[in-house]
């Protein structure tokens, strides 16, 4: 009976072992390390796939998606999206309501030249593998006429999407109509100044109550206020290189950096007012703000297991000796 219980013991320590300290919140510094994607533009947390972050390249690359895994920094999915013709410039990615992705092919080099821009919306597959997408394309104009544009968010609860323009001396946050339109043109009016910005992507919190717009050396966050926006501070984001973009955690703790350039990093700064989010709108979330509460607990837990089943092996052995 010795041997059938060491070997048991043996199992169950290893599986105790085994059990991973906490779940991967994807709020760790990662390097995007596809080959492809050498001008990752746009960044976007996915809710329903913990840990995976969603990208694309800029300017003509074609209409390509990448989901990249932020525990190796490996490309897990490619997604092709069909039903939107050549992309021309795409600058930003969102996730809204119902994990509806929203694709920003809204870039315009040429300062402002194209009499319209699109917006490419397609559910977020819930399998992660190579597969084309069929998307929805709509056409954007301006009411007051054509600009360059790199930032794209979509309000998490009412589905509403928004553009900020990029200039130098600061730019303005444009709203969409309520509802984007697949016929004819969904005209975005501007709301607010987004003043001492030239801005390169911007992101919303998981709750909708918090705006954060950066350039490439710096970012503000801003309340939301329904749209009225209010700033609130000035960030300092990480050196990466060409700063292109940025995206709040699932769980709206921390915000990710991201630059172009192959084998570009994505490093993580703590989000203003971050513990005031609600997570229920993300895909689960921390007990504290940096993860670090999650991670003593299941370290925590691991521990006590391990230790339970060094005492079942210790007590197994004392009474096989007295039964010796």
């Amino acid at each position: 009976m010795r041997r059938p219980f060491a070997l048991l013991a043996a199992a169950l320590l290893t599986g105790a072992l085994a059990v991973p300290a906490y779940a991967a919140d994807g709020d760790e510094k990662f390097t995007i390390k596809d080959p492809r994607i050498t001008e990752s533009s746009g960044l976007a947390a996915s809710r329903q796939h913990p840990g995976i972050y969603w990208t694309h390249n800029d300017s003509d690359d074609g209409a390509y998606l990448y989901a990249v895994d932020s525990a190796t920094g490996e490309t897990v999915a490619t997604i092709t999206m069909s039903g939107v013709g050549s992309p021309r410039d795409v600058e930003a990615i969102s996730i809204g309501p119902d994990n509806q992705i929203y694709v920003g092919d809204i870039g315009d080099n040429l300062g402002g030249t194209w009499p319209y821009v699109w917006i490419y919306r397609l559910p977020e597959p819930k399998n992660l593998r190579n597969q084309t997408i069929k998307a929805t394309q709509y056409v954007v104009k301006y009411s007051d006429g054509a600009r360059d544009a790199e930032s794209l968010v979509v309000h998490p609860k009412t589905g509403r999407v928004y553009i900020v323009d990029k200039n130098e001396k600061g730019g303005h946050l444009f709203e969409g109509p309520a509802e984007l339109s697949p016929s004819g043109s969904n005209v975005f009016r501007p709301v607010a100044a987004v003043p001492d910005l030239e801005a390169t992507d911007a992101t919303l919190s998981p709750d909708g109550e918090h705006l954060v717009v950066r350039s490439y050396f710096g970012a503000i966050a801003y309340d939301w206020n329904g749209g009225k926006i209010k700033k609130k501070e000035r960030l300092g984001v990480p050196f990466l290189g060409q700063g292109e973009s940025v995206t709040y955690t699932a769980d709206g703790k921390k915000l990710m950096y991201g630059a172009e350039g192959a084998d570009s990093p994505v490093e993580p700064q703590d989000a203003p007012g971050g513990g005031d989010s609600d997570s229920s709108s993300g895909s689960g979330g921390s007990a504290t703000s940096g993860g670090g509460g999650d991670r003593l607990t299941g370290n925590l837990k691991t521990g006590a297991i391990a230790a339970g089943v060094l005492l079942v092996v210790v007590l197994g052995v004392r009474g096989m000796r007295r039964r010796g």
